[in-house]
């Protein structure tokens, strides 16, 4: 059984073709400023034509997607001309996300009208919660309208906890897993249920993203209403493109770029890494308390892997906890590996382990077809 799975940004697209039979992944890519979801869907076939990983676009058992929100529609589902406007209904919830999937899953349908497309919404490994996790303080009507925590990086987190779970043996493990890239969150595992999640009702909540703003008071929005004229399509255009870490720096959206400022002593950049540590803490802060200490606390995706730096200053100053980190480890840690980076004696193991989101997908995507028939 031959999956594909495509990873729809707002400019770019990525593929992977996965045989499901052994799970090897025989063809992957992408391209980057897209325009035309259509070109390069059409340029990604050929690819797999050309390298022989697909021949025949009848081999194609089904194309998965790893989509973030829709109304009333949770979990993994065939994605339905009903499923996609109830993806639109969620668009003012996820304006940097639903748009591009949405236009990216049309123009597949139109290529490939016979292959079933199928989503794993990132909200799955967050609907079995605890309710109190998933509720705000909002009154009852709002939570029936839908204002409530959906949490997403779903297929991130659960891959991190099963995969920590086969690495270190056991089947209740507590996991505190540090999803770190361009959108950011920390989520929470007991054994094989996802526990609470930093961010939201939207992408735009918890920790602060590359350039969308994070937690915020909800009484900032009328307050830049009504003392400084702002429209509320102003303040969402500066929410999702002019804050977080870009907003605090004012050098860029990249840590990389942020980093390297902060060490040639710019103070705002300096600023934006501390902010962006302050609350990774704050957040395993509350899941060590939610799960009564934890087994491991895992950092992965791209700031995750990269970002020694970051990694020791979230680390820092935990022994209360019997948290340590073994600081030549860490700096000594190579992007693809899987590894362990916490002090021999750490009660709690500190690793970092690439994630694999596209597999989560995939094989979600496998279990509704066979299911199906």
């Amino acid at each position: 059984m031959k999956i594909l799975i495509a990873n729809i940004g707002s400019t770019s697209f990525k593929y992977r073709l996965l045989d499901m039979t052994t799970e090897a992944t025989l063809a992957k890519g992408g391209f980057e400023r897209v325009t035309d979801y259509g070109d390069a869907i059409e340029k990604s076939l050929a690819e797999m034509k050309a390298s022989g990983a697909l021949p025949r676009l009848e081999e194609l058992a089904a194309v998965g997607f790893k989509t973030v929100l829709a109304k009333n529609v949770l979990g993994c589902a065939e994605l339905t001309e009903d499923v996609l406007k109830a993806m639109e209904e969620m668009n003012e919830v996820a304006p940097s996300h639903n748009p591009p999937y949405i236009a990216g899953i049309r123009k597949f349908r139109e290529k490939l009208p016979r292959t079933p497309m199928v989503g794993l919404f990132e909200t799955a490994w967050w609907m079995n919660a605890p309710e109190a996790a998933k509720r705000y303080a909002v009154p009852e009507q709002w939570a029936e309208w839908g204002v409530r925590r959906y949490g997403f990086h779903g297929a991130s987190h659960r891959y991190i906890a099963e995969r920590v779970a086969k690495l270190l043996g056991g089947s209740n493990l507590r996991v505190i897993s540090c999803h770190l890239g361009g959108s950011n969150s920390i989520g929470a595992t007991l054994g094989n249920r996802g526990m609470g999640n930093s961010l939201g009702m939207s992408p735009q909540s918890g920790l602060p993203h590359n350039n969308r703003v994070g937690e915020l008071d909800s009484f900032a929005i009328p307050f830049l209403m009504k003392t400084h004229g702002l429209t509320i399509d102003q303040i969402v255009r500066s929410m999702n493109k002019e804050g977080g870490l870009l907003g605090i720096s004012g050098v860029s959206n990249d840590v990389r770029d942020i980093v390297a400022a902060a060490q040639q002593g710019n103070e705002r950049a300096k600023l934006a890494m501390e902010v962006f540590a302050h609350d990774i803490r704050h957040w395993i802060g509350a899941y060590l308390v939610q799960l009564n200490g934890a087994d491991a606390i895992v950092f992965t995706a791209g700031i995750g892997e990269n970002n020694a730096q970051l990694r020791e200053m979230v680390c820092t100053n935990l022994d209360w906890f019997g948290i340590r980190l073994d600081v030549a480890k860490n700096e000594a840690y190579q992007r693809g590996q899987e590894s362990v980076i916490s002090a021999d004696d750490s009660r709690t193991k500190i690793m970092v382990l690439p994630t694999n989101e596209e597999i989560v997908v995939a094989r979600e995507v496998k279990k509704l077809l066979e299911n199906r028939k």
